[in-house]
């Protein structure tokens, strides 16, 4: 008789434990990641249809757009414009802190620039 190989019960519980733990983490991020996508998504086609506007504006074109796309970890105040060359170019920063569970948190810098 052949000694029998495979997986514990105590083996597969630990399995599911990390996957379970894994997959609460990764459910508790993707919205942060989402949002930066949209804002990123934002100031990109401000940039492009805005190219002559001035800081006002595209500010004011910033706040339109994340009332739409429901974005309010930064506002049009929170954005640096300047201009290149004929280009506007748009630019943000902003932290994103995300508690995980009890005293356990995840910190993001979040930084990107519509000419990136």
């Amino acid at each position: 008789m052949k000694n029998q190989r495979g997986i514990t019960l105590i083996g597969m519980v630990v399995v599911c434990i990390v996957i379970v733990l894994v997959a609460i983490g990764g459910l508790k991020i993707a919205p942060a990641y989402i949002e930066y996508f949209k804002i990123k998504k934002a100031i990109t086609g401000i940039a492009q249809t805005n190219s002559k506007g001035t800081v006002a504006e595209v500010r004011q074109a910033f706040d339109r757009r994340a009332a739409i796309d429901d974005i309010d970890v930064i506002a049009g105040r929170d954005l640096e414009v300047t201009k290149e060359g004929n280009d506007i170019v748009i630019s943000f920063a902003y932290p994103r802190r995300i508690s995980l569970f009890g005293n356990v948190s995840v910190v993001f810098d979040f930084a990107a620039s519509s000419n990136n």
